[in-house]
């Protein structure tokens, strides 16, 4: 299978470039632009005089010519380009100058975790890593979206299973968002982890094999967020309006506890006819 390679340094570049252009010189009180201007948001220069490095240095960044900038340099970038926390937390991973842990990413769920995914029954829950595989779920995570068990392990992976598997692919009502959110999230992932050969196999896999995935990854997109709502047509259960939850734990910070929520009464019975309870 042919796969493409995920390179930080074009990615940077790319990264630094769209959010530049996306900037109104107005709105940070620069003169405004001549009519007839072909290129939008800031010019090079401005970004250089707004974060006090050279007109060259900015250049250079946005053609990826193996410049590493330092923190404070970046954290000028960031002021400069009016970075919310996310992105510049993404603009440092891609530097590699955010502080890492020393510990490995997790790639198995432990133990207390594992236990309780179960303990969170009725409601629907399972256990994540960095790269979106599934570590771990109680049997009512299984009846509502898949059941994860009958998979290949190499599979159970909830980035793939949203682009690839038809069951869950017409699982979710809003699935254009779910997946928009995902790859921005795993783009967010693979920042922090830019060292691990797995996830960047499984980007170059996606994006290869997976023209949505692709478009979007392209687009350079990147959250960080623990919070949101889903809609699932159950084939047993109807419409289900559910209200996600992610948790990090303190002790484990590379696993992702997600779990699901009822959000109206409609939906609460629905998973209790699923649940059996």
């Amino acid at each position: 299978m042919t796969t493409l390679a995920v390179d930080a340094t074009q990615e940077l570049a790319a990264f630094l470039r769209t959010r530049r252009e996306r900037l109104d010189p107005g709105d940070l009180g620069l003169p405004a632009r001549r009519a007839g201007r072909r290129t939008p948001g800031l010019r090079r220069e401005e970004v250089a005089e707004l974060a006090g490095v050279s007109v060259d240095y900015v250049v250079r960044l946005e053609q990826a010519r193996g410049l590493r900038p330092s923190a404070d340099v970046l954290d000028a970038l960031a002021r400069a380009l009016r970075l919310p926390p996310v992105e510049r937390a993404y603009l440092f991973d891609l530097a590699q100058r955010r502080p890492r842990t020393a510990e490995a990413p997790a790639t198995a769920a432990a133990p207390p975790l594992a236990r309780l995914v179960d303990d969170l029954a009725p409601l629907p829950a399972m256990l994540l890593n960095h790269r979106y595989d599934i570590l771990a779920w109680n049997p009512e995570m299984a009846a509502l979206l898949l059941d994860f068990a009958a998979l290949p392990p190499a599979r159970r992976n909830a980035m793939w299973l949203c682009l690839a598997h038809p069951e869950l692919r017409a699982r979710y009502a809003d699935r254009e968002r779910v997946v928009r959110e995902g790859v921005a999230h795993l783009r967010a992932a693979w920042a922090a982890h830019p060292k691990d050969p797995v996830l960047t196999g499984l980007i170059g896999e996606l994006r290869a094999t997976r023209q949505e995935f692709a478009e979007l990854w392209a687009e350079g997109d990147v959250v960080a967020g623990g919070r949101g709502h889903k809609v699932l047509r159950h084939p047993e259960a109807g419409s289900l309006a559910l209200a996600a939850e992610v948790l990090a734990p303190l002790h484990d910070p590379d696993q992702r506890l997600l779990l699901f929520r009822a959000a109206d009464d409609a939906s609460r019975a629905g998973l209790r006819r699923l649940s059996g309870s």
